[in-house]
């Protein structure tokens, strides 16, 4: 699965612009009162206004052989969440990964993620730019129940359940693209925050399989339509 687009809703429109035009540096493609959108890899990261306050766990992929330059050229912008032991890194032996952490201008909780099993290392192995990034890599959709979200992903997407379970944390996709299942009423946080798990309402565009699909996710109600 690729992202190909994600639109999000944000009370803060103009801080959420400076911060990925000028904070990061993406390249802005789009842009009126009500929204912008800007380049990320494969990806187009779109942001509207809104009049309420929403919370999203959103992932980025970079190289396989940037985690530490991606970190150090971060910490220069923005603060990395610190983990237990002053950690700056997670890694997760079972997803064969290494990310790390930060805010958005919205408090969203955003990441970027090295995927080893990718093998997508930059043979170049120059210093860490924004340019660097490959794209939008996953996307957080809350529910109570995993097990049906995942089926209608599998029977309307044709994609399939990645690693977790149905009670607590699922993920859909593979490692290109993964939609993450948390069971909100058993799940209560985004790691490494303190940031509450609830539903949130978003947009996606995803090429799975060749064919490119709409993600519609509203009022915990998931309409996927073929484009």
């Amino acid at each position: 699965m690729k992202f190909k687009k994600l639109k999000l809703f944000t009370q803060k429109l103009e801080a959420e612009l400076n911060f990925y035009t000028e904070t990061l540096g993406f390249k802005l493609l789009e842009q009126n009162k009500n929204a912008f959108t800007v380049q990320i890899g494969w990806s187009e990261l779109t942001f509207e206004k809104s009049e309420q306050a929403y919370t999203y766990h959103y992932c980025f992929l970079i190289p396989s052989n940037y985690l530490h330059k991606a970190l150090v050229w971060m910490e220069e912008r923005t603060t990395i969440l610190t983990i237990e032991n002053n950690r700056k890194t997670q890694h997760f032996e079972s997803w064969n990964a290494d990310s790390f952490y930060f805010y958005d201008a919205s408090g969203n909780i955003a990441e970027f993620i090295v995927r080893y099993n990718l093998e997508n290392e930059d043979i170049t192995n120059s210093n860490f730019n924004i340019s660097k990034v490959l794209g939008v890599n996953e996307m957080g959709m809350p529910t109570n129940n995993v097990e049906k979200v995942n089926l209608q992903l599998e029977n309307e997407l044709k994609s399939k359940f990645w690693k977790g379970d149905m009670e607590r944390f699922g993920t859909n996709g593979d490692e290109e693209g993964i939609l993450l299942l948390p069971n909100y009423e058993v799940k209560e946080i985004w790691f490494p925050s303190d940031v509450k798990i609830t539903p949130q309402p978003f947009e996606a565009v995803v090429e799975q399989n060749n064919k490119v699909f709409k993600i519609v996710y509203s009022n915990e109600k998931l309409q996927t339509i073929a484009l």
